[in-house]
């Protein structure tokens, strides 16, 4: 992935043909062997980074900032005194895991950067001409091609987490395999948000066929040739998802006695069905394995014209677990309208971003004060109440 951004935008591409030794490492640039002097007048090597703005999937657009950060002691002049008009920033940062930066610097052309050749090299002119004045053999052009060794899970780079500089607390999700049992809406909607997660896994399990009234309840504009294909669940969202992400799987089934040994190889799991008597028996599964789960429920019926009605999301883990069968249905209930009424999707897409958070909160993503264990939404108060707190 970094090889092909490297080779399709003509500015990387200009860097690295100069003989500049950089790399892409999670969303940033990093400029290797940038020659400098420190305090004591000694030269060292530094590295340059800079996080990357895409115009596409494979090719950079202008820079939207002009700061660049910097691993190494603070570049000084010849006579030992700091570089202080790029001075900006200096502090210990880790950015993505393995690049953990000590000073960032500031210095804005009147128009900006034209691209990321003439933000690098303005920034190694800077730093590195005191270092060339006492040795002029000094170069940053090293011609070594560093390895692409990327193992994102994703099809193209997140730039987005590099933006905001979130990618070190993004890792925590790094590793898991996340199971999302029912795509009939509200797991849909979880899938939409997970895969834009770097979990290793994604696995998808449901039964049934993506007919017309999921279509009113789901993600996305599905086409009427897609509807026509009559394609299972499973295998359209994970069509459509496996082009954001690389690993997620179709299991075009349903979960029983049979095939719920399937489940052992997960780190977690979205239970998101409404027969509830198949729920009771999946989440034994889970106590029994010590697998965390968040199961979640709309209950919704007619008033007077009027939809109201709850949203709740129930966690089960191993610290807690005792409140599930209180919390989470485990009979049929013939009087909940959800099953009839098609077009509720924001309550779908509610209830699903209420588990995921719920879930990067369980993994240290988001602060959690409370730790509780189910929480309900009230749709005609808008009153969110917490329970089941971890003791």
């Amino acid at each position: 992935m970094s090889l092909q951004l490297i080779n399709h935008s003509p500015d990387l591409k200009h860097l690295r043909d100069e003989g500049l030794e950089i790399e892409v490492k999670g969303g940033y640039l990093l400029t290797h062997q940038i020659p400098y002097l420190n305090h004591l007048k000694e030269i060292k090597r530094g590295i340059l980074v800079s996080a990357l703005d895409l115009a596409s999937s494979n090719r950079t657009s202008a820079p939207s900032n002009h700061v660049i950060y910097f691993i190494g002691d603070y570049p000084c002049n010849k006579d030992g005194s700091s570089i202080e008009g790029i001075r900006h920033e200096s502090k210990n940062q880790t950015l993505v895991e393995g690049v953990i930066t000590n000073h960032s610097f500031s210095n804005k052309p009147a128009n900006g950067y034209s691209d990321y050749y003439h933000k690098v090299t303005r920034y190694i002119e800077i730093i590195s001409n005191p270092a060339k004045s006492i040795d002029p053999s000094l170069t940053e052009k090293t011609f070594k091609v560093i390895d692409d060794d990327e193992d994102s899970v994703f099809q193209y780079l997140d730039t987005n987490s590099s933006r905001a500089n979130i990618d070190i607390i993004n890792s925590k999700l790094k590793g898991q395999k996340v199971g999302i049992i029912g795509l009939g809406g509200t797991g849909a909607y979880i899938l939409d948000l997970v895969a834009k997660t770097p979990v290793l896994e994604i696995h998808l399990y449901d039964g049934d066929d993506f007919l017309l009234h999921n279509a009113f309840r789901s993600p996305g504009a599905v086409s009427k040739t897609e509807l026509n294909d009559r394609r299972s669940k499973t295998d359209y969202y994970a069509s459509i998802y496996s082009n954001m992400h690389r690993y997620v799987y179709s299991h075009a089934c349903y979960i029983n006695g049979i095939n719920i040994e399937e489940l052992k190889q997960l780190s977690f799991v979205f239970l998101c069905i409404d027969r509830d008597l198949v729920k009771k028996e999946i989440m034994e599964y889970f106590l029994l394995e010590n697998i965390p789960f968040i199961d979640v429920g709309l209950g919704v019926n007619v008033v007077d014209d009027f939809l109201i009605g709850s949203i709740r999301v129930t966690t089960g883990t191993q610290l807690k677990n005792d409140h599930l069968f209180q919390r989470v249905s485990c009979g049929e209930d013939l009087e909940n309208e959800y099953t009839s009424n098609i077009q509720i999707a924001e309550l779908n897409s509610l209830n699903a971003v209420l588990a995921v958070i719920k879930w990067k909160k369980l993994l240290g993503f988001y602060q959690d004060l409370k730790l509780e264990h189910n929480s309900v939404y009230s749709i005609n108060v808008s009153q969110l109440t917490n329970d089941e707190y971890t003791a």
